[in-house]
């Protein structure tokens, strides 16, 4: 069981082996790889982060199917907000008031 177990694992490393000498030979493929790489980790990143601290991304639908009726209206909802003051609009306001 452990013959088995090593040759898959040599043959992994023989497969990554075989990845670094393609790259050693064609070295204008590291540069293509590299942003492939930094791309992925971007969005995983961000997908995340929005997940984790955004209040309208949800993945379980049964307990709230509605999410956007959670969101605080005072509080922006953006990815970067620096020094910025959250005011009613007045039109927006007039608006709301009119339709009631």
């Amino acid at each position: 069981m452990q013959r088995l177990e090593k040759r898959e694992v040599s043959k992994d490393v023989c497969k990554m082996r075989g990845f670094f000498k393609m790259l050693k030979k064609r070295k204008e493929l590291i540069p293509l790889i590299g942003l492939m790489a930094f791309a992925a980790t971007g969005a995983t990143t961000t997908a995340i982060y929005f997940l984790l601290t955004k209040s309208d991304v949800t993945l379980n639908k049964t307990s709230n199917p509605e999410p956007w009726q959670k969101v605080d209206p005072t509080k922006p909802q953006r990815l970067i907000t620096i020094n910025q003051q959250w005011k009613p609009v007045e039109e927006l306001e007039l608006l709301k008031n009119l339709t009631k």
